[in-house]
């Protein structure tokens, strides 16, 4: 290749329509994800919004998503940083990222654990049919007043991880760390599919089934342990792109050995309180491959169905980021305001989702789209390709 020709999957102006619907189907499918919690038995006295209705559908579905949604969404963040650093440098790719992941963490946080605690405090006062989670929350504002707790980075944890993952690509290409971790990809893709999970259950282990959100400021190890593989592994898949189709073949049974192996999730789950010390490694042990296979189904199956121009999903591949970033505070309103509703649970999952939704899409319409907010929160990345003389 010479001097004046870019990569042909690098081409400028040359959009990977299947990888940008691939991160917004990640992204609102968190929406769809947190929605769905309110009705959730297993997060009943855990959730501020937990609805007096839950059904155990929920938890099935729900619980299966929550194993490869985030994985995903690293795979594709890792390799959108590749592509940044292939053509715009190291340098070029923290200046990009610091305007749009650091600073809308550091601009919005605040506003967004504003908003959300103002409305969790006034539901805990007013809500004629309070969660547990509210009532426990008004028993203490009765009292001795709410304990003081360390914030915590809340749904934007993945922000927060994302800075110190591309600060790991600068130390890992000093170190010469990419050099080993691409000796993975040339193995045949059984090795990497049976592999691949064995990375993983040290970190889920570590942590509740299911592994939760890494809110804290205080950086989880586990977290690094379970979403840093999948960071790296999207930022050598764009090295490497032809693996996708390599993995093609294994769809069906990666799809059917993961329905499988979350059967005996289910299990588990059900005997929660009851399981030996060694349950942590047995869901381990079932996660790990779950969030690998399902991941890379969703890799192939996206770029057999999702990698063409169609407006409608380019205009949410566009909203999707103002979308999670936004929605939360706006679903919690609703969904405090529907726990004293009698309406069946099926109803209120889809009147909050659809108000979510509608609220967050007009907000990005008429304030972000129209305006330099755009910059940071919608559309493409569209970067110019940096020639070396290696191309």
């Amino acid at each position: 290749m010479n001097a004046t020709t870019p990569a042909p999957a690098l081409q400028t102006g040359n959009r990977l329509h299947y990888m940008d619907n691939l991160r917004a189907l990640a992204m609102l499918a968190g929406v769809v994800f947190h929605a769905a919690l309110a009705y959730s038995p297993m997060l009943h006295s855990l959730f501020p919004t937990a609805d007096r209705q839950n059904s155990l559908v929920v938890d099935i579905a729900a619980w299966f998503v929550h194993l490869f949604r985030m994985p995903l969404f690293f795979v594709v963040a890792g390799f959108f940083a590749a592509m940044l650093v292939q053509r715009r440098g190291l340098g070029g790719m923290f200046r990009n990222r610091l305007l749009r992941v650091a600073l809308p963490f550091v601009v919005l946080w605040p506003l967004v654990n504003f908003a959300l605690t103002t409305s969790t405090l006034h539901a805990a006062e007013t809500a004629q049919h309070p969660s547990p989670l509210l009532a426990l929350i008004k028993t203490f504002l009765d009292t001795n007043g709410l304990p003081e707790q360390l914030p915590g980075t809340g749904h934007l944890w993945f922000l927060y991880y994302l800075m110190f993952f591309y600060v790991l690509i600068w130390a890992a290409r000093n170190f010469n760390v990419g050099a080993l971790i691409a000796r993975f990809f040339p193995l045949q893709p059984v090795w990497q599919l049976a592999m691949f999970p064995l990375l993983l259950i040290p970190a889920l282990a570590s942590v509740t089934a299911p592994f939760p959100a890494p809110e804290s400021f205080f950086p989880q190890f586990w977290a690094f342990g379970f979403f840093g593989p999948f960071f790296a592994f999207g930022y050598q898949l764009q090295k490497n792109p032809q693996l996708i189709e390599r993995y093609r073949p294994f769809v069906p049974w990666l799809f059917v050995g993961s329905a499988f192996l979350y059967t005996g999730v289910l299990f588990l789950f059900d005997r929660i309180s009851n399981v030996s010390a060694i349950k942590p490694w047995l869901l381990a042990l079932l996660e790990a491959p779950i969030s690998v296979w399902m991941t890379v189904v969703c890799l192939c199956m996206g770029r057999s169905l999702l990698n063409a121009r169609h407006g409608v999903l380019r205009y949410f591949a566009d909203a999707s980021y103002w979308t999670y970033i936004v929605h939360l505070p706006v679903l919690f309103a609703i969904q405090y305001r529907l726990m004293d509703l009698e309406l069946a649970w099926q109803i209120k999952f889809a009147l909050s989702l659809l108000l979510t939704m509608a609220v967050c899409l007009v907000s990005y319409q008429l304030i972000v789209r129209p305006s330099i907010l755009a910059k940071f929160f919608g559309g493409q990345i569209k970067v110019p390709v940096k020639m070396t003389a290696a191309q």
